[in-house]
């Protein structure tokens, strides 16, 4: 079992990220994970750095962190040619340290470029070539692609690392959980579901299996993540589709403290998150991701090394 810290990109700047990652090491993290996009999905958030500027820089002041995206949309915003590019130049200035967490995408992020964004078949079908397209440029040499939406032509990343970077696919459901058996070398979820593990499995997947538990920790803490997160209860088919932040804003008007307070595990003792903690391992996920929306991270950090590491046998 692997525990990571998740870097809130929306919710801070790009040098506080890199702090608080070089204090997960200390804290006895084994990774990182970064969301990458290009707008936060509330105004009150306030931040959204590149993500691959922080992650760089995280290599360079850790010596055994992991790394990952999580996760990164390599379909409209991006060309899947420069994240295979990317994904590889930082699997050697992290000494293969890095996992490339690949998804869909959101409207929030992807329309930016003025491409529009697709439907959910099209999402997909981009996806399933966008992953063609990374795993034929990693195998050296020049490659070209024609695809349905995405060609390639006559090109070949220069710089590969010894050992290429599990990419690690999200999956909401069946067919996503499969896609990331076939084409992928791990699987990415925000949920507890054991049918998604068993999905990736029954088609052959045996890589590893990260997910997201959404906590809360400090005072006042509910309050923090309704001012900040409320947003990722309006469920996955408003939050990949809305353009904008001022349209969370308005989607999440209704949703409650307490609403948040049944979704984020909470609390100033360690049996809440040792609880969610085990919700997601039973259902068969191996890298579990710890996503803190309270107002202390430096706190929080603190308890883990204190309290949560300890009650969870790490």
């Amino acid at each position: 079992m692997r525990i990571g810290y998740k870097l809130m990109a929306e919710g801070f700047a790009p040098k506080e990220l890199i702090r608080q990652a070089v204090r997960a090491e200390e804290a006895g993290f084994d990774f990182v994970e970064i969301s990458d996009h290009f707008h936060p999905w509330l105004d009150v958030q306030g931040h959204s750095p590149y993500a691959w500027t922080v992650l760089g820089a995280v290599a360079a002041r850790t010596e055994k962190l992991g790394l990952a995206t999580g996760v990164t949309c390599p379909t409209v915003r991006y060309h899947p040619a420069i994240i295979a590019q990317a994904a590889a130049t930082l699997a050697i200035i992290s000494d293969d340290r890095f996992t490339l967490g690949i998804g869909a995408g959101e409207r929030l992020n992807e329309h930016v470029v003025g491409q529009g964004f697709p439907s959910v078949r099209g999402r997909h079908e981009r996806l399933v070539e966008a992953l063609d397209i990374i795993n034929l440029l990693w195998q050296g040499g020049y490659q070209s692609y024609e695809g349905k939406h995405l060609q390639l032509e006559d090109a070949r990343v220069f710089d590969l690392p010894e050992r290429l970077p599990v990419i690690a696919v999200a999956a909401g459901g069946k067919d996503a959980a499969e896609l990331a058996a076939t084409h992928g070398g791990g699987l990415f979820a925000t949920e507890p579901r054991a049918d998604i593990v068993e999905a990736y499995q029954a088609k052959g997947g045996k890589g590893p299996r990260y997910a997201e538990i959404p906590v809360a920790w400090g005072p006042d803490a509910i309050e923090a993540a309704h001012k900040t997160s409320r947003w990722s209860l309006t469920g996955w088919k408003v939050m990949s589709e809305l353009p904008n932040p001022v349209n969370f804003e308005a989607a999440s008007e209704l949703i409650k403290p307490e609403d948040v307070a049944g979704q984020f595990a909470h609390g100033a003792g360690v049996e809440p998150y040792v609880k969610a903690f085990r919700e997601y391992a039973d259902a068969g996920y191996d890298h579990l991701v710890f996503m803190n929306a309270g107002p202390d991270p430096d706190g929080f950090l603190d308890f883990f090394a204190e309290q949560l590491r300890p009650a969870l046998g790490s």
